[in-house]
């Protein structure tokens, strides 16, 4: 019998037995599948990232990668692309190789928002005092983890609250499909609207309809890669719609052209230059800008990147079924490691805090349970530097369907409240809508989290309430009330 027994575990390869493929139900197939699924799904940021660290010059005028040129009117988009992409490949493997976790990492979008218009254009920052600041934020995010703070934090938040989590980013994710695809827009008297005018008249936006209902039907029937073939199969339907109708990049002059990329295939191939690799000054911001701003401003990315990543990985554990009795995932304290590593990082490498991404759960929900899927992302990332002209080719209407798709596999989870409970059901609520109502994540948790303090308070159950909750509760309303916090100390 002990032959028996033991022979399927002597007959696995060594990547199933380190990774636990076979363990988790999974496949090399099916991991590596999932892994591309998920580099597909975020890869926009190669493009997005530089159009918005490069599109605006720091406080003295200089432009990201072009320091010293009077004349540059952009920052260098190919080594800003270049480097995010190889930030990116070798953060995403690592969080496979050490967390085990089919989880990837890039810069930041918001966090990038953050550094290119708040920080970096303060006057006398420069870009690399902006990247130290981004540095610092890491390090101490770091500290926080290997002493078991970060980890505290996380546990003491109630379980429903980490259900709503999950929840809301699903609903926030299909939110930003249905957005960045154009087939939501900003109407004229309303919020948001229907396509262009109330209507779906642009053939992109049937590229992404045509998208979104195969990934359905393919998902439905079982097919094996389903979100992968729907990305693919889109993008060369949006090649050949583009090579018969030229319709361009979508403008005010031009609603119904792409977004993001124009889906043709550059001829521009090779290697950029990689020189703002390093150029960072730690500790540069405090002779600009002073030690109080430097702080608020070092707090303020903190406490984003603190529960976003937080957030994330429990909503892509969830959707992978990975997620402990105590709703956490198996290795916590390493995802929260490498993600704080990864902060640091990419402030090192000139190209924003680096962090866990919520499209990841795209390659979990085509399959992906392990780390090996994160190595595969981490490698494919790499690859797009030398191959980004295949990368940007990839239009938003094309990718965004794997993002809805996902968030209706993610907002499944909702049954895991207990909605007549309303001590726990309002904060849940909160967290959930406030997300994509804020497009944020970080808001709807600290919407959530302050709510439920307050209720507890409220109904005289104060003792339930983790001691650790009060001081989260507390920081995130100086969160909410950075603007004036700025305003009082004239900054």
């Amino acid at each position: 019998m002990a032959n028996t027994t033991t022979a399927p575990a002597q007959s696995l390869s060594a990547i199933d037995r380190y990774f636990k493929i076979t363990e988790r139900g999974s496949t090399v197939g099916t991991e590596i599948r999932g892994g591309l699924v998920t580099f597909f799904t975020m890869a926009y940021i190669i493009v997005l990232n530089p159009i918005i660290l490069g599109g605006v010059p720091d406080g003295t005028g200089n432009f990201l990668g072009a320091a010293g040129d009077a004349a540059a009117t952009s920052g260098d988009f190919a080594q800003i692309a270049a480097v995010t992409a190889l930030i990116a490949g070798v953060l995403t493997i690592l969080m496979g190789v050490v967390a085990n976790f089919p989880l990837a990492l890039a810069a930041g979008m918001g966090l990038n928002a953050v550094v290119a218009f708040s920080i970096a254009t303060i006057p006398g920052m420069t870009w690399a005092d902006a990247m130290g600041i981004i540095v610092l934020e890491g390090i101490i995010i770091l500290i926080l983890v290997l002493t078991g703070f970060r980890e505290a934090v996380f546990k003491a938040v109630p379980r429903e609250i980490k259900v709503a989590i999950s929840v809301g980013i699903g609903l926030f994710i299909a939110f930003i499909g249905f957005v960045d695809s154009g087939f939501v827009r900003a109407g004229a008297g309303t919020p948001v609207q229907l396509g262009i005018n109330g209507s779906l008249g642009s053939w992109p936006i049937l590229v992404f309809v045509v998208g979104l209902l195969a990934a359905i039907v393919m998902m439905i029937k079982k097919v094996r890669g389903a979100i992968l073939i729907a990305i693919v199969g889109s993008t060369i339907l949006a090649v050949v719609v583009e090579a018969i109708g030229n319709l361009g990049a979508q403008s005010a002059d031009n609603p119904g052209g792409w977004t993001l990329n124009i889906p043709t295939l550059a001829a521009d191939w090779g290697l950029p230059s990689m020189g703002i690799l390093g150029q960072f000054s730690l500790l540069g911001s405090f002779r600009n800008i002073g030690v109080v701003a430097v702080v608020l401003l070092v707090f303020t990315l903190m406490l984003a990147d603190f529960f976003d990543t937080m957030g994330t990985m429990v909503a892509v554990g969830g959707e992978a079924g990975l997620l402990e009795e105590d709703g956490n995932p198996p290795k916590t304290r390493q995802i929260l490691i490498v993600d704080s590593v990864a902060a640091a990082a990419g402030g090192m490498g000139s190209v924003s805090s680096n962090t866990s991404y919520i499209e990841s759960a795209a390659g979990v929900g085509d399959g992906a349970r392990t780390g090996l899927a994160s190595v595969t992302t981490g490698i494919a990332f790499l690859l797009a530097i030398f191959i980004t002209p295949v990368v940007t080719m990839v239009p938003h209407e094309a990718a965004t369907p794997a993002l809805v798709v996902v968030g209706f596999l993610m907002l499944t989870q909702i049954t895991g409240i207990d909605w007549k409970n309303f001590e726990v059901a309002i904060p849940a609520f909160l967290t959930i809508v406030l997300m994509p109502f804020t497009y944020s994540i970080t808001a709807g948790i600290g919407a959530g989290i302050i709510a439920f303090v307050i209720i507890k308070l409220a109904v005289g159950k104060a003792k339930v309430v983790h001691p650790l909750l009060y001081g989260t509760a507390v920081l995130f309303v100086l969160y909410f009330l950075q603007g004036p916090l700025r305003n009082w100390i004239g900054f």
